[in-house]
């Protein structure tokens, strides 16, 4: 939750740069996004790649739980077709893009501002970091009413790294490897699905 503040803070620090033009006006801020794109999407494989307990949890993955981050995406898009009937001043192909982040506001966030413009961007941010805070806040209840996969849906892509603990306490450790499968395999998706939106 530490890291969620962190990005917040960032977030809002960049606002009042704006808001006050501290920055030079002939910066491309675009530009720099980009190059913060890729690197974000190398590092992420880098730490994909060598975390052996992710590859670890793929290889023990059985049944019918390998199809849980299917039924997650599934799930989020139709939230974003509700969503969508209800702010019908965007269209559905943005709505499922910002749905398309998964709680993966770092990344999301700078592909859509990057081809859909920044007020589409920011909504991401803020939709996937909500995505985050509600799952660390309402782990139990979602437990309590809707089951044990629940805060692994709930968490989407950081169902294997920030929300990994609350899922671990309230859903219980056997749920660990499916959490941590659930959350790379979707962090996997986010670049594809959320590309697939904004093209």
């Amino acid at each position: 939750m530490k890291g969620s503040f962190i990005i917040t803070l960032f977030f809002i620090g960049g606002i009042l740069l704006g808001l006050f033009h501290v920055l030079p006006a002939g910066l491309d801020i675009n530009r720099y996004s980009l190059y913060a794109l890729y690197a974000l999407l190398l590092f992420v494989g880098i730490g994909i790649g060598s975390d052996k307990e992710s590859i670890a949890a793929l290889k023990r993955m059985r049944g019918w739980l390998i199809l849980l981050p299917v039924v997650i995406v599934f799930g989020a898009l139709s939230g974003a077709i509700v969503a969508w009937l209800i702010l019908d001043a965007y269209e559905l192909k943005d709505i499922f893009a910002i749905a398309s982040g998964m709680g993966y506001y770092s990344l999301s966030s700078i592909m859509i501002s990057e081809v859909r413009g920044e007020t589409l961007g920011t909504l991401a941010l803020i939709s996937n970091l909500s995505r985050e805070f509600i799952t660390l806040l309402a782990a139990p209840l979602l437990v309590k009413f809707f089951g044990k996969f629940a805060p692994i849906a709930a968490g989407g892509a950081t169902a294997m790294d920030t929300t990994l603990p609350v899922v671990v306490r309230f859903s219980g450790k056997d749920y660990t490897i499916v959490s941590v499968y659930s959350g790379v395999v979707i962090t996997i998706l986010v670049p594809f699905l959320v590309g697939f939106f904004i093209r």
